[in-house]
């Protein structure tokens, strides 16, 4: 019989991942919120455990009614690394994400994921995103950095990400290409330090909040190219009050900002 390292391409993985798991900081837990993600879900979870086999995986639903949350419940029933946090109603993906991060920071988890389950993040970048924690404290999946794309999305979704991207970081002064994204892996330090308590914002914007609450403090923010998807099932959940709440907030703290940099200048020249 023939033995080849070649031919176990799923223990050469499991291998690297346990490397990139303890290089990371430990054991590693991947939020992924849902609401009526029934059919996406099955497969989300397991490309996860495929992929990144020593990471848990915790599904925050927000009661939806296509028996999404039921489907979290028997993969939770059959795999001991799968978790569910039912909440009681569609609160808005920041809600979700927070409970998510108390739930793991609550349980000792080292490292903390946010994933969509509609199948635009690939399970196969994760363990690229986790293996640049090494040498940082925020790793972002990034689809405008050199190595990074987007798959079937129209050019007015793209002009939108790219412009999105371009006003925050003339807006906020950081040099990041992908704020917006919401594939990123956080070291649980950092997500113990940045008062999340007093986040309340939504979609796009709360993926820029926490990366401008982690620059702002100091941490390392590196971004790592990702392959983006669009869905090819359901419905995205972006609207124009996501995209407005955006472009407000990112105003006020770039407007805010300008203003404290302009004060400090003006107490060191008196």
């Amino acid at each position: 019989m023939r033995t080849s390292t070649s031919l176990c391409p799923c223990r050469h993985r499991e291998r690297r991942l346990a490397f990139v798991t303890e290089m990371s900081g430990g054991s590693t837990c991947v939020i992924i919120p849902t609401f009526n993600e029934a059919e996406n879900l099955p497969r989300a979870v397991e490309q996860v455990r495929r992929f990144a086999p020593e990471v848990h995986v915790l599904v925050v639903d927000d009661a939806s009614p296509d028996g999404t949350g039921d489907i979290a419940d028997d993969m939770a029933a059959r795999d001991s690394a799968v978790h569910v946090l039912h909440r009681s109603g569609k609160a808005g993906l920041g809600a979700a994400y927070l409970a998510g991060f108390d739930w793991a920071l609550e349980r000792g988890f080292d490292v903390v994921v946010e994933m969509d389950a509609d199948g635009s993040h690939r399970a196969e970048d994760l363990p690229r995103l986790l293996e640049a924690l090494t040498d940082a404290d925020v790793v972002l999946g990034s689809r405008w950095v050199p190595g990074g794309q987007v798959v079937n999305w129209p050019r007015s979704r793209e002009v939108l990400s790219r412009g999105g991207n371009l006003y925050t970081r003339l807006a906020l002064g950081i040099p990041l290409r992908d704020a917006t994204g919401g594939f990123r892996a956080f070291r649980a330090d950092v997500l113990r330090s940045i008062a999340l308590d007093d986040v309340a914002s939504q979609g796009y914007c709360f993926q820029v909040d926490l990366a401008w609450r982690a620059v702002q403090r100091g941490f390392r923010v590196k971004e790592v190219p990702i392959t983006f998807v669009e869905r090819e099932i359901g419905t995205s959940k972006m609207s124009r009050s996501i995209v407005a709440e955006a472009l407000w907030r990112v105003t006020q703290w770039g407007a805010a900002h300008r203003w404290e940099q302009v004060r400090r200048i003006r107490r060191r020249s008196t």
